[in-house]
């Protein structure tokens, strides 16, 4: 028991022992001025008083200050998963640059090489290109030439034909010269 209700238990006793005799305590009591039912009030008070203040001013507030730090705490966790979802998006936006950059450069090694395989497709192209144009102005200059000695024989053997019949012409007989005329066309044709 506590010493408040140890000295109310002697207080309410001493009432009892005060008509037969003198009670210790309440001399005691006297001797300080402790008015028993006026510390009776005061304690019946102080007790209402503490009871009201613990449900309705310290529960509430210990309550609120609990859920303030549940808010907190869940608020923390959540910053904590924000930032391992924020460290796993950089990694994956890093990784995904990665992969970008890599298919890249496969894409642009790919452009070389098919610009590279292009360009000897072209050189080959136009190397047969100016081959066949060397070919076919050969050929043209071939018979340009071929057309130019026909002509220059025949021109040749209307000269030398002319000359002959007009040496002919003149020593010889008409039979003659038109056998002579006979035999050189046979030979041009």
């Amino acid at each position: 028991m506590s010493p408040i209700h140890l000295l109310l238990a002697e207080v309410a006793q001493g009432h009892d022992h005060s008509a037969g005799g003198t009670n210790p305590v309440q001399d005691l009591a006297l001797k300080f001025g402790v008015d028993v039912p006026l510390l009776s009030a005061q304690i019946i008070c102080f007790l209402t008083l503490a009871y009201v203040l613990w449900n309705y001013g310290f529960k509430p507030v210990l309550s609120t200050m609990e859920e303030r730090e549940k808010k907190i705490s869940d608020g923390l966790r959540f910053a904590e998963e924000v930032k391992i979802k924020l460290e796993d998006a950089e990694r994956k936006h890093d990784e995904t640059l990665k992969e970008a950059s890599e298919e890249a450069q496969k894409t642009l090694a790919q452009a070389k090489e098919q610009a590279k395989s292009f360009e000897e497709q072209l050189r080959i192209e136009a190397q047969a290109r100016a081959e066949d144009i060397v070919r076919k102005a050969r050929e043209q200059m071939y018979l340009e030439r071929q057309q130019m000695i026909d002509a220059a024989k025949k021109e040749f053997a209307n000269l030398v034909l002319s000359t002959t019949s007009k040496i002919i012409s003149r020593e010889l007989k008409d039979e003659e010269k038109t056998k002579f005329n006979e035999i050189a066309a046979k030979e041009l044709a």
